[in-house]
């Protein structure tokens, strides 16, 4: 259960790694554009986007690595074991939307719960960050 406990803390400190280095050199970036203010929002926002699909497929690296070794548990339901598969279910937990054909068993179901938690934060993070953002461009009317 240690090696659980660690392996799931890691994927999750890796994911919010990214995504504050990702959100911080946004806000660097971000004033010293030249466009208008409201494409420097979409460009937020996509730089938001880039950094959830990267966090999500850094989960879905963990569930295929999971599923194909011996001791992790593995998923099972509408899946064939690939990473395609992986990355799908990956979203859907990342995001709390949880279809529900793919079904997680063993060890593997705390990374789902782990990884549901750490995508409401991380998009609420997000959120915020835009917020914030579209405030202080909003008013510049350029």
């Amino acid at each position: 259960m240690l090696a659980v406990f660690l392996v799931n803390s890691s994927i999750v400190a890796i994911a919010v790694m990214i995504h504050y280095e990702i959100l911080y050199h946004l806000t660097k970036l971000m004033p010293k554009m030249t466009l208008l203010h409201r494409l420097r929002i979409v460009f937020g926002v996509f730089g938001a986007l880039i950094a959830h699909t990267v966090e999500v497929w850094i989960f879905a690296f963990a569930y295929y690595f999971m599923h194909h070794t011996e001791g992790w548990g593995q998923l099972s339901g509408n899946f064939d074991g690939s990473l395609m598969d992986c990355g799908y279910f990956s979203f859907t937990t990342f995001t709390t939307l949880g279809f529900g054909d793919i079904e997680p068993l063993g060890n593997l179901r705390y990374l789902t719960g782990v990884e549901s938690l750490t995508g409401l934060v991380l998009i609420t993070w997000t959120a915020s960050f835009l917020y914030l953002e579209m405030r202080r461009y909003w008013s510049l009317g350029k």
